[in-house]
């Protein structure tokens, strides 16, 4: 599939999930802020797809970023993100949303599978109650150790202070 046909709007996508559950589709979601892509996301967007899911990926927007990680965040903008997502071939649909947390997405999309890493378990997962209500479940993905945007970005900024940087 052409990679912009995978970035959909909220209202789009909802009409797309109308086809896919006529079509027997198990529908998984995901969501984040995806700054900046590594190795960790990658590994953990590949499970969350595994078999013959559609795997949705929930984008935090820019100005969402910003609510939940302050004023530097993010470095790369929302459409870029989106682009780069919508490229790898675990993920069918990449939806932006404006919120802090998906929850009005997952209310909408009602997907069968809500995903979410296992640094998550034990922890409120923003619409976990809302896809068991009506028979959903939350599957958590092993977490990649040693991958994390935030300490990609203060190692970039270490480096460039130089060998006296804290």
């Amino acid at each position: 599939m052409n990679t912009r046909k995978k970035i959909i709007t909220l209202e789009a996508l909802k009409r797309k999930m109308v086809e896919l559950r006529r079509q027997g589709k198990i529908i998984a979601f995901t969501n984040g802020c995806f700054d900046i892509l590594h190795a960790g996301h990658v590994r953990y967007l590949e499970q969350a797809h595994h078999g013959s899911r559609v795997l949705i990926v929930g984008l935090n927007s820019d100005s969402s970023i910003r609510k939940i990680k302050g004023p530097q965040r993010p470095v790369v903008p929302e459409k870029a993100r989106a682009a780069v997502l919508a490229a790898l071939a675990c993920v069918d649909y990449v939806t932006i949303f404006d919120e802090e947390t998906p929850v009005g997405v997952i209310g909408v999309l009602k997907p069968d599978v809500l995903i979410k890493g296992a640094d998550w378990k034990g922890k409120e997962v923003a619409g976990s109650d809302i896809v068991r209500r009506y028979g959903g479940r939350v599957e958590y993905i092993p977490y990649v150790p040693g991958f994390s945007t935030t300490r990609m970005i203060q190692t970039i900024y270490r480096r460039q202070a130089g060998p006296c940087a804290p």
